[in-house]
């Protein structure tokens, strides 16, 4: 940036308005929010995808990072680019800066009052000790501090616990989580009390001494918090209910769409840039997020429709921006148009330059398209790429080369010593967050464990993988039907060649037990090649029940012509019955697997889903209820130590999908 005071023409178009200029006297507190405007213009360069420049402009608009605004803001940039890179010099230099906007917001806070103060305005309500009445004795600058507070210690509770890897600072850091959603909630029951007293002068739905970058802060605060307490499993929720706090997702949703005027009767927004809050396009942002990416855990609120509306908005501001790129990426590949999402990627990698960390999303979601088009040497590509550069999940990064090298057809010998180093890599490269394993880390390892006591061998890895990560949920139906089935057929072949001397299929080594939970071997007469023979059965017959049931009812957002919609109704009941008796057939295995027992709860699942499309809603809720109970759903489960693989993330499911039963037909 140059020195000189005055500015340029902005980098970025549109822009609703000059960019303001650099401050030329000395920061006075009671003055903060005079800086929204310049915040706003660092916000809206890195949103289009320059982010260098963003980082600049913060510098040299306030060198000592003492002002409210930009001290905190500085540090949401920093967050970013922490938790973009997983490296640890990038984490701690975010968490120092987050960390300074913590205590610099603290500075601006209205001083809570002493204990016997409070104590007697439990007696005197007049006092404004705490709750409404202390917030609206706050003047305008202490509210933002009340806001911009509880954002950063958001902030730092986040990196803090993705850095520390331990369950002290977890336990630390969710008190501050505790400590923020309290203060959201408070700022929340203040805007609705001083709007229903606006509404009850006549003076209109909303009090207009509230400006629109406080409300836009509290709806983020509000919608978020709502949004996060409503996805926790039940059990959590449980223990989180007794502290007095509830996840509303409707109320969440609601806030963040009131941030930018959206509402389902309407494609535009009711607020535009000229009016919008500092907050709004990060409330835009987060529903994005609900709709596009959590929607592959959830159902209920899902609105897709509401996502397309959004993107083409913000389209038009941000062509470029790398974040709203990755965003209609996310929504061709929910409508089952990955090779559109490719484009909407590849777009992203050209868009930006300056934090090669966003071109490792492009790669991750590059690599999951690829594979619901079953394309495996580019999803290989995509995961050598990552497994190279990136740092988020490198055991993932390796277990998915290693996967697909494993998936090829023609692959030669140096290809397959290749996949076997990879394989061998994959368990130390685990990480653990707030002490505990990654879920989808520990799924890959053991199934690097098993690749080994099977000498070098796994049946249908890569479909496997496309499963896990949701690409055959958004596969197109011909790539189903013309790839993935075929593959699926090829190997049940196999395994029928072995049918009458199952222990003829293989021979497993001598290598070492699954020492993490599910698997192991044992003294039931299974291990070795008949062991292996039915978990490849049972995986083989699971992927073509979850292939059928896709045929038979595509994803609700898919995207299908008159001739695929047309296809599928006739082909449905053919496909509904092969899907059904194949998950079926994986239950009468149950007893019999050895290593991989995720499969029998992921087959009840899916069933559950058949089932319910079909509209069988009390069949479905059983299968369900079966997922929930915790009883061991394979009969024999005396060889898993342990949870099964993913069992966490198949209770979610379970669990969102039985609570959305009765209220959508998205199943």
């Amino acid at each position: 940036m140059s020195s000189q005071p005055q500015q340029t023409e902005p980098p970025v178009q549109p822009w609703h308005r000059t960019p303001p200029p650099f401050p030329t006297t000395q920061y006075v507190p009671n003055r903060a929010l005079d800086d929204i405007d310049g915040i706003a213009y660092a916000l809206h360069l890195f949103l289009g995808s320059h982010m260098i420049e963003s980082e600049q402009y913060c510098r040299k608009y306030d060198p000592k990072m003492e002002r409210l605004y930009f001290a905190t803001g500085f540090g949401l940039i920093q967050c970013v680019k922490g938790l973009m890179s997983f490296e640890d010099e990038d984490l701690v230099d975010a968490i120092a800066h987050v960390r300074h906007g913590n205590a610099i917001a603290s500075q601006h806070r209205k001083r809570a009052a002493s204990l016997p103060t409070r104590l007697a305005g439990l007696v005197v309500g007049s006092l404004n000790t705490s709750g409404v009445g202390f917030i609206k004795s706050m003047t305008p600058v202490e509210r933002h501090a009340e806001l911009v507070y509880a954002e950063s210690l958001f902030e730092k509770a986040l990196l803090g616990i993705v850095y520390s890897g331990d369950w002290l600072a977890f336990i630390k850091e969710a008190l501050n989580m505790r400590t923020t959603i309290n203060i959201y909630r408070q700022l929340g029951k203040y805007l609705d009390a001083v709007d229903a007293e606006a509404q009850a002068r006549g003076l209109g739905p909303e009090d207009r001494a509230v400006d629109a970058h406080f409300r836009s802060g509290v709806y983020l605060g509000v919608g978020v918090s709502n949004l996060v307490l409503s996805l926790m499993p039940p059990r959590l929720l449980a223990v989180v209910e007794l502290f007095g706090y509830q996840g509303d997702r409707r109320l969440g949703l609601a806030s963040l769409q009131r941030a930018g005027g959206w509402s389902a009767a309407s494609d535009v927004p009711a607020v535009g840039a000229e009016q919008e809050g500092l907050r709004r396009t990060i409330c835009d942002m987060a529903l994005l997020m609900f709709h596009l990416v959590l929607s592959s855990f959830t159902f209920d609120g899902v609105d897709i429709r509401m996502a397309q509306k959004i993107l083409d908005y913000h389209a038009q501001r941000y062509p470029n921006g790398v974040f709203f790129l990755f965003g209609q990426g996310r929504l061709h590949l929910c409508r089952a148009q990955p090779a559109a999402a490719l484009e909407c990627y590849r777009q992203a990698l050209r868009a930006q330059d300056q934090l090669r960390n966003l071109h490792h999303v492009s790669f991750w979601e590059m690599a999951v398209a690829h594979l619901a088009l079953w394309e495996v040497d580019e999803s290989l590509a995509c995961w050598r790429t990552l497994a190279a550069e990136a740092t988020w999940s490198k055991s993932v990064y390796a277990y998915g080369a290693a996967a697909c090298l494993l998936e090829r057809e023609d692959a030669t010998a140096a290809e397959a010593k290749e996949a076997a180093a990879l394989m061998a890599q994959v368990p130390a490269l685990r990480q653990r967050i707030a002490g505990k394993s990654i879920p989808l880390e520990k799924f890959v390892a053991r199934k690097a464990r098993k690749f080994a006591q099977q000498r070098a061998r796994l049946a249908l890895p890569a479909l496997e993988l496309a499963y896990v990560l949701g690409a055959l949920a958004h596969a197109p139906r011909a790539a189903v039907l013309g790839r993935m089935l075929p593959r699926v057929a090829a190997c049940l072949e196999a395994l029928d060649a072995h049918a009458r001397d199952p222990a003829a299929y293989g021979r497993r080594g001598d290598g070492e037990g699954d020492s993490d939970g599910e698997g192991g071997g044992g003294g039931d007469g299974e291990s070795g090649g008949e062991g292996e023979y039915w978990d490849d059965r049972a995986l083989a017959l699971f992927l073509k029940g979850v292939c059928l049931r896709y045929v038979a009812h595509p994803d609700p957002d898919a995207v299908l012509d008159a001739a695929e919609a047309a296809s599928v109704e006739e082909g449905r009941a053919a496909a509904e019955a092969g899907a059904r008796a194949a998950f079926e057939a994986v239950f009468e295995l149950g007893p019999r697997v050895v290593y991989d027992h995720y499969l029998v709860y992921c087959a009840h699942y899916e069933l559950a889903r058949l089932l319910a499309c079909q509209g069988d809603k009390a069949s479905a809720r059983v299968q369900l209820e079966l997922v929930l109970s915790g009883k061991p759903l394979e009969v024999n489960a005396s060889m898993r130590k342990g949870k099964y693989s993913l069992e966490n993330a198949v209770r979610i499911r379970a669990n969102a999908a039985l609570e959305a039963l009765e209220h959508t037909s998205r199943l």
